[in-house]
Parts: structure tokens; sequence; C-alpha cells
């Protein structure tokens, strides 16, 4: 049975990010001119910061120097976390994406704009947004298996829940209008 090299790639790492308290989400090996690029993505429940990403970085180049997976040719190592619009594949993904709005491809041929509210490891409870702003948003119970890929939205215009009491309290409490 062959491996391919990412698998090999993937086999050292998984370890490195389980003891670092990460999950490995992707790993990609292209061709960089006379080199290899090796994209690395790594994530947690609580996201993950600069200094993370370059401890784990860190560890990860004295891994590959010291093992044969990469060869003698040189590379490129990039480690980053899987962005705001990551794709959601895996139950852990949807549960870290609680809250966000995702654009949902369906088996069916359909395709939905939705936040999910909560998920579980069979399916996501989402509220699925009115088209072109008509009507009101409706609950929906997706199981993983009626998606065929759904990525995260970006919104750069949603107030948080907190955001909003936070105003309104700021409001509450602010002064009466007179000077």
């Amino acid at each position: 049975m062959s491996t391919t090299h990412t698998d090999r790639l993937r086999a050292l790492l998984e370890p490195l990010a389980v003891q670092a308290g990460l999950d490995l989400e992707d790993v990609k090996v292209t061709k960089a001119g006379n080199r290899r690029q090796v994209q690395i993505d790594v994530d947690t429940d609580g996201g993950v910061d600069m200094d993370t990403i370059a401890e784990f970085s860190r560890v990860v180049g004295e891994a590959l120097d010291a093992s044969d997976v990469m060869g003698d040719e040189p590379y490129l190592l990039e480690v980053g976390s899987p962005g705001a619009e990551r794709p959601l594949v895996l139950p852990r993904h949807w549960q870290r994406a609680e809250g966000r709005l995702a654009k949902i491809h369906l088996v069916d041929g359909g395709e939905i704009v939705a936040r999910v509210l909560e998920a579980d490891e069979d399916g996501a409870l989402v509220e699925v947004q009115p088209v072109k702003g008509r009507g009101r948003p409706k609950e929906r119970r997706l199981e993983y298996a009626e998606v065929t890929r759904a990525r995260v939205q970006v919104e750069f215009n949603r107030k948080d829940d907190e955001q909003l009491l936070d105003e309104a309290a700021d409001f509450d409490e602010g002064d009466d209008g007179a000077e």
C-alpha cells in the first residue's frame, strides 16, 4: 500500500499538533519555483494566536529538517489558521462556526445562506436567512449528509448581541440630552 507525500507529512505533523494542543486542519504541498511550499493550517476551539503559530512553526521546521519527509529539495514552510472564510467539513468546524453565517450547498442542488445556531456530531441547527431580506429567518436542522460543501461568510455589518446590549446600556446611562 503506497502513501502519498502529503499522507507521510500528515503522519509526521499530527502528533506534533496534538502535543501542542492544536487540530491539524490542512496540509498542502505545492511547487514554488525550484522549491516546494508547505502550507499547514492549525486551529483550536478558541482560535490560535500568532505566538502559538510561531512556536508550532518552529517545532514543525525542526521535525521536517530532522526527517526525510521533504527529501533534499528546499522548501518554504507556512503555518497559519484556516482563516475567516473557512470551509465547514468536520463537525468541529461547524461547532466553531456557531453564531457565524455560512453559505451552504446542498446535495439536492440547492444553496442557502444560514447562521449556524448549534452543531453536534450528526448535523447543525441553522437559521436560514430570507431571500433578498424578505420575510423572517427560519430555523432548520441540517444533517451533514445533506451538505455537499459549506463555507463561513465574512460579515462586515453584523453587531453581536453583547455589543448591542452594551450600546443600549451606554445609551440608557448616558446624559439626558441636556448640555
